[in-house]
C-alpha cells in the first residue's frame, strides 16, 4: 500500500513538473518573441540611432526593474498564505496586459506604463521556483531547479527565432503574438496548473516581510547564504552586459539584422537547454554543489571577455559556448539555498532572490547600456563597443572569487 502510494504521488510531482516547464516556456516566447525589433523600434519611435537607443531600452528595464523590486516579495509572502496557483496566474496575466499596451502604444513613455504593470505582476518566476521547492525532494532539487532553465532555454530558441520572422512583416507584430500567447499561458494554468503549497506549510501574509529589505533581510539571516547573496548581486550585474546590450551591441558592431539577431538568441537557447537540462545536474554529480557553482562563475566571466573583444560574427557564437555552460551554477546554486531554508519560507526566499536580481535589474542595464553608448560616440579617444562586456566580465570575476572563498576556501580549512 505505502509502495502504490509512493509510486502515485512521484507520478502526480512528475505531472506538476510538467505543467510548470510549459508555464514558464510559454512565458519566455512571449518575452523573447520581442527583443529582436526592440532597438529599431525604439530607434524609429524616438528618431534616433540603435546606439542611442540602447539607452531607451535600459530605462525600459530599469522601469520593470523597480517595479518587480518591491512587488516580488509581496508576491512570494502572498503565494506562501494563498498558495502559488492564484499568484502564478496573477502574473501570467498581467504580462498580457503589458504587450498589448506596448502593442498600440502611440509613444514611448507608453512603453513604460506596460514595464511597470509588467513589473508589479511579474513573479512568475519568482512563484515557479517555490512551486517547485514545494514539490522536490533534496535528491531532485537540481534537476527540476535545472527545468526552470531549460525552459528558459526552449523559450529563447523559439521566442527570438518568432520574434526576428514576424519582425520582418512590422515591428508591432511581434508584440500582439507576445500578448496572445501570454494570454494563452493563463489560460492554461487556470485550467490545467494544480495548487503545490499543502495548508499546514501556509503561514499568514506579514508585511514587515513583504518588502524587499525586509525579505533580503530575511534570507541574510542564514550566515552562509550572506557572501553567496553577494556574488549572485555581482553575477547578475555582470550578466546585463549581455542581457541589456547584445541586440543593440550586434547590430552596431556587426550590423545584424532583426532576423540576425533573433537566430542567434535563438542558439543562446539551445545552449542553455542542453547545460539547464542535464548538464548541471551532471556537474553537480561530478563535482559536488560548491564546485559546479564555482566552475559556472569561472565559465561565465571566460565567456563574458571572451565577447569584449570579438571582431567577426562567428566569434560571437562560438564565445557563447563557455560563457552558456556557465549556466551550470545557477541551478546548483538555487539548490544549495533551498537547502538552507524552512519548507514554509521558499516563498520568501524565492521572492527575496528575485527583489535581489530586480536591484541589478536597476542598476545593471542603466550601467551597461550607458558603458555601450558612451564608447560608442566621440567623446572617447578609443571607440571600444565591448566596454559593457569588459565591465560585466570584472563582475563575474568579482562573483567568482567570493563563491571560491566561500565554498571552497574555507569549507577546505573548516576540514
Amino acid at each position: 500500500m505505502g509502495f502504490k502510494y509512493e509510486t502515485q504521488n512521484m507520478k502526480n510531482q512528475k505531472a506538476a513538473i510538467g505543467f510548470i516547464f510549459i508555464t514558464l516556456l510559454i512565458d519566455v516566447i512571449g518575452f523573447g518573441i520581442i527583443i529582436p525589433v526592440l532597438p529599431k523600434l525604439l530607434a524609429q519611435m524616438n528618431h534616433i540611432t540603435i546606439n542611442e537607443a540602447s539607452k531607451y531600452g535600459g530605462y525600459l528595464l530599469f522601469a520593470f526593474a523597480i517595479a518587480q523590486f518591491f512587488f516580488s516579495p509581496v508576491m512570494g509572502n502572498l503565494s506562501d498564505q494563498y498558495g502559488r496557483r492564484p499568484v502564478l496566474l496573477l502574473s501570467l496575466l498581467g504580462f498580457s496586459i503589458d504587450y498589448l499596451i506596448l502593442a498600440f502604444a502611440p509613444d514611448f513613455w507608453w512603453f513604460f506604463v506596460g514595464r511597470i504593470i509588467a513589473g508589479i505582476t511579474g513573479a512568475s518566476f519568482t512563484t515557479a521556483a517555490a512551486y517547485i521547492a514545494d514539490i522536490s525532494t533534496p535528491e531532485t532539487r537540481s534537476k527540476n531547479f535545472g527545468m526552470i532553465g531549460a525552459a528558459f532555454g526552449l523559450g529563447f530558441i523559439i521566442g527570438p527565432f518568432l520574434g526576428g520572422v514576424l519582425g520582418q512583416y512590422g515591428l508591432k507584430i511581434p508584440f500582439y503574438a507576445a500578448a496572445g500567447l501570454s494570454f494563452a499561458n493563463f489560460l492554461y494554468g487556470f485550467f490545467i496548473l494544480p495548487e503545490s503549497l499543502a495548508l499546514e506549510n501556509r503561514r499568514k501574509f506579514d508585511i514587515k516581510r513583504a518588502n524587499p529589505w525586509g525579505s533580503l533581510k530575511q534570507i541574510a539571516k542564514y550566515k552562509q547564504l550572506r557572501y553567496l547573496l553577494l556574488a549572485f548581486l555581482f553575477l547578475n550585474i555582470g550578466s546585463h552586459a549581455v542581457q541589456s546590450t547584445w541586440n543593440y551591441f550586434t547590430m552596431y558592431r556587426f550590423e545584424w539584422t532583426e532576423a540576425m539577431v533573433g537566430y542567434s538568441l535563438a542558439v543562446v537557447g539551445i545552449l542553455v537547454a542542453i547545460v539547464q537540462a542535464g548538464l548541471a545536474q551532471k556537474a553537480a554529480y561530478i563535482f559536488g554543489l560548491e564546485r559546479s557553482i564555482v566552475l559556472g562563475f569561472a565559465l561565465y566571466t571566460i565567456g563574458m571577455f571572451l565577447f569584449a573583444f570579438a571582431t567577426q560574427t562567428w566569434m560571437m557564437f562560438v564565445f557563447l559556448i563557455p560563457y552558456c555552460c556557465g549556466g551550470i551554477a545557477m541551478p546548483n546554486l538555487q539548490s544549495f539555498m533551498v537547502g538552507k531554508v524552512e519548507p514554509n519560507q521558499q516563498g520568501e526566499l524565492q521572492g527575496g532572490l528575485t527583489s535581489l536580481m530586480s536591484l541589478t535589474t536597476i542598476i545593471g542595464p542603466i550601467m551597461m547600456t550607458s558603458i555601450f553608448y558612451f564608447f560608442t560616440t566621440d567623446r572617447v579617444p578609443i571607440v571600444f563597443p565591448g566596454a559593457a562586456f569588459f565591465m560585466g566580465g570584472i563582475m563575474m570575476g568579482i562573483s567568482l572569487l567570493i563563491s571560491w572563498f566561500v565554498l571552497i576556501l574555507k569549507k577546505n580549512h573548516s576540514q
